[in-house]
């Protein structure tokens, strides 16, 4: 089995909202830093996906310049996919270049762990990919809805639950490590 390691939305555009918090930030990073080194190492390709919102005036819009690799995680990528949705395959070349590389397996991280991180995952086992969802290595932040406040680790306990055996085997880098 053949594997590719994604990388979502690791982008500076994040540092730009209301909600980054680098209290949340020095954890992830760790954890993606260390699966980053892990398929350095393992000569598991690297693919970087960026989320676009042209035209927003938002930190997401390309004019704003900041498309670009989270500092720290400049790394050099295999291939590089831009979207403007919240699945890293629907509008782009994703699945071609994974099926023409006969990768069967992915190892998702980066940002969001609920909206990006989450829905790439659903959609790469509804296309049939064997899924590893390295949820250390996801981020998200609280956010309020439904009149209370959600922690990070609530909103990643509940992404946990929604995929674990239905559209990923949930994993953290060591036990990728082990294999």
């Amino acid at each position: 089995m053949t594997v590719a390691l994604l990388m979502i939305d690791v982008q500076r555009s994040f540092t730009a909202r209301d909600y980054w918090d680098e209290g949340q930030v020095a954890p992830w990073a760790r954890a993606q830093r260390a699966l980053l080194d892990l398929a350095s190492a393992r000569g598991v390709p690297v693919v970087r996906i960026y989320h676009l919102a042209p035209g927003s005036g938002g930190p997401f819009d390309p004019a704003k310049g900041l498309i670009r690799p989270l500092e720290g995680f400049d790394d050099a990528a295999d291939v590089v996919f831009e979207k403007c949705v919240h699945n890293a395959f629907t509008d782009t070349a994703l699945e071609a270049w994974l099926r023409a590389r006969e990768i069967t397996r992915l190892w998702v991280s980066g940002i969001r762990t609920e909206q990006c991180c989450e829905t790439t995952t659903r959609v790469a086992s509804d296309l049939g990919f064997d899924v590893d969802f390295v949820s250390e290595a996801t981020l998200t932040f609280p956010m309020q809805r439904l009149g209370r406040t959600w922690s990070a680790d609530e909103i990643r306990a509940r992404t946990e639950l929604e995929l674990e055996g239905h559209f990923a085997r949930i994993v953290d880098v060591a036990s990728l490590a082990s294999e």
